[in-house]
């Protein structure tokens, strides 16, 4: 039968006690002990409570001295000259702390995160891109950065770190999709380097992540495997093309001196040809108006001694044949050399009279027509059936 049915006794689970008035017992005593902490009466605590006040009051002063101690050590921060402290208060960013020691609210009203700005932190991976005309090439890169910013690089983006990676390998993709392969195997990485890191810089600024690269670089830069051999054998061919240029560069180096110098040679003996020749000319001009000069003073002596000359000059380096009226037959010089030549003597050359004019060439119509004063002369019958 339950306890609360009529006719089934008092049977109270409490034993009897009531409820309320345990819970007005446990706040009367809580009370009591707050007034004993902070030097109020006891109320019905009875004589007791007097004689623990003291007590009570020391340990009150202790914890309260406790506080004032910690709040005095929460306030000073000692900030590393690596480190940049960013003050919160109530988790609002309210200024930022340099190296050095730094005061502050004690928490929970400002607390600090501390930033090594210093530490340089680095970023790499490998993919595999398509270029301008439409190869595929397998790129390992790397970029070091550094925490320009704590305030951005704590609120200014979720993950900083993972949006430099995918900023990086999207400024890779934007390079190497606007260069053709040649460019990129062929000592060109350096310069593609140099523009992804400042696209990578200009979307790290807009995305506000605090970040501040300082080195990108392409390590490596080569044809998947699946078509390294023939990458290989168009780098060898190309390396055999920078070869034979360069021997070709060599050849020209070396022939083009030679040919210059020839060509020099050649025109200094052409100026020296045409100079004496020149000159040969106007003395023989020179020589002729003389001649002509002494032919209108004296005929008659001139052609004499224009024949006689012109014989000497004809008889003296020819050999000569001579027939007489008894059908001897004479070779002059007898030694059978030429005068003027070496070990030769010389032999007297025997003239034939000149008996009139009619056997001396006319050298007045030949110098009214032009002709050379030395020209040779008309020859006789005789010699000419040598």
């Amino acid at each position: 039968m339950a306890w609360n049915q009529p006719g089934g006794g008092n049977k109270d689970p409490w034993n009897g006690k009531d409820p309320g008035a345990d819970v007005e017992a446990f706040l009367n005593k809580l009370k009591g002990s707050l007034n004993r902490v902070f030097g109020g009466s006891g109320g019905e605590s009875g004589p007791s409570s007097g004689e623990s006040d003291p007590g009570m009051r020391g340990l009150a002063l202790v914890v309260l001295l406790a506080v004032v101690a910690w709040a005095l050590f929460d306030s000073v921060v000692l900030v590393d000259e690596r480190e940049r402290g960013v003050v919160m208060r109530f988790g609002k960013v309210e200024r930022l702390m340099s190296p050095g020691p730094n005061f502050k609210w004690p928490r929970p009203i400002e607390t600090v995160r501390k930033l090594n700005v210093t530490d340089v932190r680095s970023a790499s991976d490998q993919v595999r891109l398509l270029t301008r005309d439409e190869n595929i090439v397998q790129i390992d890169f790397g970029v070091q950065y550094l925490i320009s910013d704590p305030e951005r690089y704590m609120f200014g983006s979720r993950d900083p770190d993972d949006s430099l990676r995918q900023a990086a390998e999207g400024a890779i993709r934007d390079v190497i999709g606007g260069s053709t392969m040649d460019v990129i195997l062929t000592g060109e990485r350096a310069r593609l380097a140099a523009e992804a890191q400042a696209l990578l810089q200009t979307s790290l600024d807009e995305y506000r992540t605090g970040l501040q690269v300082t080195v990108l670089n392409i390590s490596n830069a080569r044809p998947p495997q699946e078509v390294r051999q023939a990458f290989d054998d168009a780098i060898s061919a190309r390396e055999d093309k920078e070869r034979i240029e360069s021997e070709a560069r060599a050849y020209e180096s070396k022939v083009i001196p030679e040919a210059r110098g020839e060509a020099a040679r050649i025109r200094a003996e052409a100026e020296g040809y045409r100079e004496s020749t020149i000159t040969r000319a106007k003395g023989s001009a020179d020589r002729f108006a003389l001649l002509l000069d002494e032919y209108r003073k004296a005929p008659e002596v001139t052609r004499r001694r224009l024949y006689l000359e012109t014989m000497q000059t004809v008889l003296g380096t020819n050999r000569k044949v001579y027939a007489g009226d008894g059908g001897n037959v004479l070779y002059l010089p007898l030694n059978g050399t030429t005068p003027g030549a070496s070990g030769g003597s010389t032999m007297p050359t025997l003239l034939p009279p000149v008996t009139g004019t009619t056997s001396v060439p006319s050298v007045e119509r030949d110098v009214t027509r032009g002709a050379r004063p030395d020209a040779r002369p008309g020859r006789t019958s005789r010699e000419e059936n040598r």
